[in-house]
């Protein structure tokens, strides 16, 4: 091995570029099983953001089913998820481009089963004799909030758009049939709850028409959530819910809720996209399943009559997706030093084979940061979690007394989380010289209920001190320069980012991906499934109007202080282009260094290759001229204000 150069940390020359990490980076989402063929979702940066379905065959095949340039991605409550279903080899997917219902028959092209209306669907299920499709629908038709309902789409083309079953709540989602089609149980919600704050799940029989009968509620309710209904083989409805401050398994029978595996750790996730799964069934007595502790995942298998649970042994830290068949489980699954992956898993002697990787790109330790779990002290003597990445590249170090900038990720949501899972964008920082906090603040899912509701009435609040304080940490531990910290994030990670840039003064620069600016706009102009989000997050709206200005980044840039960059889709519909607009126009009358780009077409996240590249380059820049060092690769130039 060569010996090391001394170079200023942000200047080392790293393998992990950005054109590396488009050149063939792909989403992967909505993994599934059906008569021995497994299937997957791929989102394609390359195919501007296209997502297409893949079939991989038993005798190894794997190739696409949905042709260009049908995009299988649904609008439904903005996020979509569960865009597909298939039986007998014949494939029900959306569309995103209309947002219609299609048909594929095996050796044809696909054919519109839904008008030509403003509906959108999502979470399908076929019934047993492939007459009807079962499915959530979001109607915009009208001039008010978009209703949602669960309908029946006639699988052979329905001119109605769908027969309505079940109405009258705001929200459904996860309507799934018992093995011999008689029964359907879903889920349902109502304002301003999220799914993850309280859902009810319900059942009812179903008739020979396929409409429904005798419906009743299981369980669940405005302070209880449940998520992911599943009919075990032989007819045995099980669920997830956190009455227990976990999310942990629980089953119904004849009338009465049984726990199966009570322990401090979560089987459930936030349910932002349709079709989320943890656990399913190999047999009638056997569960494989998915839980995490402390950010990390875990694979098991339970057995439903002695109710043991077994850890499955693997290298992988976070793990969802889970599906599984007689001897066979199915997942997506990463680790540190793996990209996430379609999992192929032999239960019988635990090989198991990698389907698809996220990306080809050849993982190389020597340029790869390996993650810290942190406790982060933070107001209130409470804690907050987080993964620290060290700077990593075997051919560099930094000059003897010098300490590494870091930069401080705040994940979206802000219901959610990071993982420990290798991230090539995380590394392109630290194989630079760059270190990287990702912080778990409180109201992160993944350790209980409660850790949860921390950010109940205190979002703006408790996150920002947690992204604060985890800087700080590091700080006081001397692992970086107090001089040199900045922030970064996208969303609801974005809003935690701006509020900490306005309202702290311990981040010397700083980055929003399409942020949160103005928490009145996002009240009163965003989608229905988020309409009321900050009714628990804030508060009640308008009777908080006071508290939604005072945490509104956008109207304190008179605090301001330090420099700041904006990347914005023209077309986000969650935070429109105003807000980040209006923001970045504030702080350039200020006289701060300041940088705005905006991308054509794009949404609420950046999908398309170069896009992504640009992005990522561009922030890395931007850092670079604010504090003065240079890049060991050219980059495409950001136009900077007040520089």
């Amino acid at each position: 091995m060569s010996e090391q150069k001394t170079v200023p940390y942000g200047s080392w020359r790293s393998p992990i570029t950005s054109e590396l990490i488009v050149a063939d980076m792909i989403g992967l989402s909505g993994t599934d099983i059906f008569n021995g063929d497994i299937y997957w979702q791929e989102l394609r940066p390359k195919e501007d953001g296209r997502i297409a379905v893949v079939r991989h065959t038993p005798n190894g095949d794997t190739a696409d089913l949905t042709p260009q340039p049908f995009n299988a991605r649904t609008r439904v409550h903005e996020y979509g998820g569960h865009t597909y279903t298939v039986r007998n080899s014949t494939l029900y997917f959306s569309n995103y481009r209309d947002q219609r219902l299609y048909r594929l028959d095996p050796d044809e092209s696909p054919q519109p089963i839904t008008p030509e209306a403003d509906f959108r669907y999502a979470d399908y299920v076929l019934d047993q004799g492939g007459r009807f499709l079962y499915s959530v629908r979001e109607d915009h038709t009208g001039t008010g909030e978009a209703v949602n309902t669960l309908v029946k789409v006639n699988a052979g083309g329905d001119d109605t758009g769908g027969e309505i079953i079940v109405s009258g709540n705001d929200f459904y989602s996860s309507p799934r049939l018992n093995p011999d089609g008689s029964m359907l149980a879903w889920l349902t919600w109502n304002h301003p709850n999220m799914p993850w704050d309280g859902t009810e799940l319900w059942v009812g029989e179903v008739d020979e028409d396929g409409s429904l009968s005798n419906t009743q509620r299981v369980v669940g309710g405005p302070a209880e959530s449940i998520f992911q209904p599943e009919w075990s083989p032989d007819g045995v409805l099980y669920f997830v819910s956190d009455r227990s401050n976990w999310w942990n398994l629980y089953r119904w029978v004849e009338g009465k809720v049984e726990a199966l595996c009570q322990m401090e750790a979560e089987f459930g996730l936030p349910q932002w996209f349709f079709g989320m799964s943890t656990y399913a069934f190999e047999s009638p007595r056997r569960i494989i399943c998915s839980y995490s502790q402390r950010g990390k995942s875990h694979l098991a298998s339970l057995d439903t009559e002695t109710l043991e649970l077994e850890e499955i042994e693997t290298n992988y830290t976070n793990i969802s997706g889970v599906k599984a068949s007689p001897g066979l489980a199915l997942f997506l699954a990463g680790s540190p030093t793996e990209n996430m992956a379609v999992v192929r898993w032999d239960l019988q002697n635990g090989k198991e084979e990698v389907l698809r990787y996220s990306s080809e790109s050849k993982i190389d330790p020597d340029y790869t940061s390996i993650p810290q779990e942190v406790e982060i002290p933070t107001e209130g003597d409470q804690v907050a979690y987080g993964f620290f990445y060290p700077p990593q590249n075997n051919d560099f170090a930094g000059p003897p007394g010098e300490k590494p900038p870091l930069l401080v990720m705040s994940h979206g949501g802000p219901t959610s989380a990071t993982t420990p899972t290798y991230d090539a964008k995380i590394q392109y920082y630290t194989s630079r010289g760059i270190a990287v906090m990702d912080v778990n603040y409180r109201g992160s899912t993944g350790y209980g209920r409660a850790y949860r509701q921390r950010l109940n009435g205190q979002w703006g609040v408790a996150d920002v001190d947690d992204c604060a304080n985890a800087a700080l940490y590091l700080v006081n531990r001397g692992e970086v320069d107090e001089n040199r910290l900045m922030i970064t994030g996208g969303s609801a990670g974005g809003y935690t980012t701006l509020c900490a840039l306005t309202f702290r003064d311990v981040f010397k620069a700083g980055a929003s991906r399409y942020g949160i600016g103005d928490l009145e706009t996002m009240v009163v102009d965003t989608h229905k499934f988020e309409s009321r989000y900050l009714d628990n997050l804030v508060g009640p709206y308008p009777e908080k109007h006071e508290l939604y200005q005072e945490r509104s980044a956008i109207n304190y840039t008179d605090q301001l202080k330090c420099p700041m960059i904006f990347f914005q889709g023209s077309e986000d519909k969650i935070v429109p282009p105003n807000q980040s607009q209006t923001m970045y126009k504030a702080v350039k009358a200020k006289g701060l260094p300041v940088a705005y780009l905006e991308f054509e077409g794009e949404q609420h996240g950046f999908r398309k290759a170069e896009n992504i590249k640009r992005a990522l380059d561009g922030e890395l820049y931007f850092y670079s001229r604010v504090f003065g060092f240079e890049l060991a690769e050219p980059i495409e130039p950001v136009p900077i204000d007040n520089l």
